[in-house]
């Protein structure tokens, strides 16, 4: 992803481009596939530069989901994780969580197409989006 489109969409919602957004962006960006909270992103960020913000941070990153840029993600272990948001296709990827390191596996399978269609027809119910986390215990943790 382009600082181009970081713009773009900061720009639509009136917004301008920062150091400390292109920061989190890059970090982001160069973490695609790690799901990083607020805390990780500042201990990443305070490494290359001084002192930023836990509270900038997260107003950076409301922005950020608030403009299309991140998603925001619950996986229950109390801290909001965020990534970039790839592309803007209806539905998101799904999740598995291993509950013994907290590792968090994408799965860019779609397998509930057949379960909406259904769902559509019998409850004349329009979805825009799903969300699946699956929790087990990941292949490391089972050795």
């Amino acid at each position: 992803m382009s600082h181009r489109f970081l713009n773009q969409k900061l720009k639509e919602k009136g917004l301008k481009i920062t150091r400390q957004r292109k920061d989190i962006f890059n970090l982001l960006n160069s973490n695609k596939k790690k799901h990083m909270s607020a805390e990780e992103i500042q201990n990443e960020i305070v490494k290359k530069e001084s002192n930023l913000g836990i509270a900038t941070i997260y107003r950076t990153l409301q922005h950020f989901v608030d403009s299309g840029i991140a998603i925001k993600h619950d996986f229950d272990d109390g801290k909001s994780r965020y990534e970039l948001k790839v592309d803007d296709s209806s539905h998101n990827h799904h999740h598995l969580i291993c509950q013994k390191c907290g590792s968090i596996i994408e799965v860019n399978l779609d397998l509930m197409e057949e379960l909406e269609n259904q769902i559509e027809k019998n409850f004349d119910f329009e979805i825009k989006n799903h969300t699946v986390k699956v929790y087990g215990i990941c292949k490391n943790c089972k050795r």
